[in-house]
């Protein structure tokens, strides 16, 4: 048979969405070349037999030899992993109402205790779905944890989160239930960032939650006290679809077109620290990483947090460090900068010799305080205390290093050098009457990136 018989057809992901009928969303097909008209035809009003199939599809083609062209499909088995390979339209959007139901006293009733407010959510065992089905991650996503180590010194290294420490104890307690031996872990990471909109809408506040899997590579995928149940519950209304397959296996196609038994978990929570606090159900300025004993426990939560209505999810464990907020923002800028401004009265002036620093403490984005980081440190050199240019300089250190795409062996033991001399030489902030002490949140997150 001629060589452009034995041609694939064209990959199906090249190509735009449409509506088609029913108006219903597809994608994956070749519209301009009535592909999917072909294979609706074939597969579902005629319910043509494969041999038949591949009979049509060879004296189609044998019409286009002599215009060095191929049919649309090479045979049935393309056709079917064409079909296969075709997502059916988006997650719809769900809602449901919340309200407060908890003790009422007359002289604290507020107004919003008398609100509904409404929650708006894609399913997401659904959306979890889509990202494991699109061909599209292939060849960006792992389906075990691992361990990576570098060809040159055989050292340990971390890069994608399936690299992890923590996803791979999950994975040694998975494998001890016998029933779920050998599963593919798929590890869901949760992100909020609260957001006041003002125009137009009365200054209402919102609560986004995004979702993405652990599996994809990192190149891929980023309150009143008693109305905080209300967020909980919001929360654990939201993630109830994916709670029976946390501890019973599903069957999923991946975006390979191979089928594997998959188990879920909540991994990561993604938040900056107002959040955190709202997040572990404790007061300001305490650390939501630590895991306090039930019996303290009870005393100071407002309410038990969302992951204790699922299985092996404690929120202590999936707070995540905040790099913008925590350290670029937070240590950095709000700390640092503002402790030196107190010794150096000048330093606006020398930093808005910059161009792009003119105006300089006034709205700052993260990108501004990146910026800034790069030409802080020659700036102030020969006008403050060499202790603080080295105190300075070991927090860049620690940024750079905790910030880097992979994080070998070497870069923990230099991360842990950098904090160490870091607090060492930001004592010169609480000598000189700068700062009364350290006991900030900002500050004790640091030792949580080691």
């Amino acid at each position: 048979m001629d060589e452009h018989l034995c041609q694939q057809s064209p990959h199906a992901d090249i190509d735009t969405e449409f509506f088609g009928r029913g108006d219903h969303l597809y994608c994956n097909y070749h519209t301009g070349l009535n592909e999917f008209e072909t294979a609706e035809f074939l597969y579902k009003q005629n319910q043509m037999p494969a041999g038949q199939i591949d009979w049509l599809l060879d004296l189609w083609a044998s019409t286009l030899v002599k215009h060095n062209d191929n049919s649309l499909f090479e045979d049935h088995r393309d056709l079917y992993h064409v079909i296969d390979s075709s997502p059916f339209g988006d997650v719809p959007w769900q809602c449901f109402m919340v309200t407060y139901d908890g003790k009422r006293l007359a002289d604290k009733d507020k107004p919003w205790m008398d609100s509904e407010y409404e929650v708006w959510f894609c399913d997401p065992r659904e959306v979890v779905h889509n990202m494991l089905t699109n061909s599209t991650y292939t060849n960006e996503i792992d389906y075990c944890p691992y361990r990576e180590y570098s060809t040159e010194g055989d050292k340990h290294q971390w890069k994608d989160f399936m690299s992890g420490d923590w996803v791979w104890d999950q994975a040694d307690k998975i494998a001890k239930d016998p029933s779920t031996l050998g599963l593919t872990f798929v590890p869901v990471i949760l992100g909020s960032d609260k957001m006041t909109v003002s125009v137009g809408t009365g200054n209402n506040e919102y609560y986004p939650l995004y979702a993405s899997i652990g599996n994809i590579h990192n190149n891929i995928r980023r309150v009143h006290r008693d109305g905080v149940a209300l967020f909980h519950s919001s929360l654990s209304t939201i993630l109830n679809p994916l709670k029976l397959g946390m501890t019973t296996p599903e069957v999923m196609r991946f975006g390979d077109g191979h089928y594997w038994r998959v188990i879920y978990g909540l991994g990561p929570y993604i938040a900056d620290y107002e959040e955190q606090v709202l997040l572990a159900c404790i007061v300001c300025n305490w650390c939501p990483n630590v895991i306090l004993s039930f019996s303290f426990t009870k005393l100071i939560l407002f309410r038990q947090p969302f992951t204790n209505d699922f299985p092996q999810a404690n929120i202590h464990q999936m707070i995540s460090p905040d790099i913008l907020h925590q350290l670029i923002k937070g240590a950095f800028k709000d700390h640092l900068v503002t402790w030196a401004q107190k010794i150096m009265d000048d330093i606006d002036h020398r930093i808005a010799a910059v161009a792009s620093f003119s105006g300089l403490f006034k709205q700052w984005t993260g990108d501004d305080s990146k910026a800034l980081m790069k030409v802080y440190l020659p700036a102030i050199k020969g006008h403050v205390p060499q202790d603080v240019i080295c105190a300075f300089h070991a927090l860049l250190d620690f940024c750079y290093l905790v910030c880097c795409n992979i994080i070998t062996e070497d870069a923990l033991l230099q991360i842990e050098d950098a904090l160490s001399c870091f607090h060492h030489y930001h004592e010169i902030f609480r000598t000189t009457g700068v700062v009364l002490h350290f006991s900030l949140p900002c500050q004790h997150s640091l030792m949580h990136y080691v």
